[in-house]
């Protein structure tokens, strides 16, 4: 029997296409991201454990969409800050302007150990942080979905396709399931 390796995930791949699909169609790339202790972002940022992540070339600067994790700098609030995400930790990479894009299932746990393990080498050890809690087993299929858009008014607007950007309205992330 011949032992072969184990290929890569897919997840970065896919979320480097998305990407380049954004950029070359001129839409703004977004991710949405699950906060825990291996994610470096600005905590205050972070609402309900997740933080959108604005990644066109016009927001970020020196942008690595590595196998591993997405590296940048950014501004948020006028101060320059170092970005380091896990690929695992990214929920989804979505168009902001039409919402189309891809979820992702959450992380298995023993993903999260080696991630942990992975930002623990490049952190120094005084820095290193406790590894985060285990995640529940889900399932491992990923999805293609249209990002919806939540309205501060509860007024039905059907001449509008669903998920369709309407001008003043947050962008949500719909998951399917």
């Amino acid at each position: 029997m011949i032992n072969t390796p184990e290929p890569n995930v897919m997840r970065p791949y896919l979320i480097r296409a998305l990407h380049e699909w954004c950029v070359d169609n001129g839409f703004t790339p977004y991710i949405s991201v699950s906060v825990d202790d291996s994610v470096q972002v600005p905590r205050e940022f972070v609402k309900n454990g997740q933080i959108v992540l604005n990644l066109s070339f016009d927001a970020t600067s020196s942008l690595q969409l590595g196998n591993d994790f997405i590296e940048f700098k950014a501004r948020f609030g006028g101060v320059a800050r170092q970005i380091i995400v896990p690929v695992e930790q990214v929920s989804a990479i979505y168009a902001r302007e039409n919402g189309q894009g891809m979820a992702f299932p959450p992380v298995a746990s023993k993903d999260v150990s080696a991630v942990t393990k992975a930002l623990q080498k490049l952190a120094p050890a005084s820095d290193a942080a406790p590894p985060p809690p285990p995640v529940s087993q889900a399932s491992t299929r990923m999805h293609l979905v249209n990002v919806g858009h939540q309205s501060a008014a509860d007024g039905d607007d059907s001449t509008k396709p669903p998920g369709a950007p309407v001008k003043g309205e947050k962008p949500a992330l719909k998951r399917v399931k």
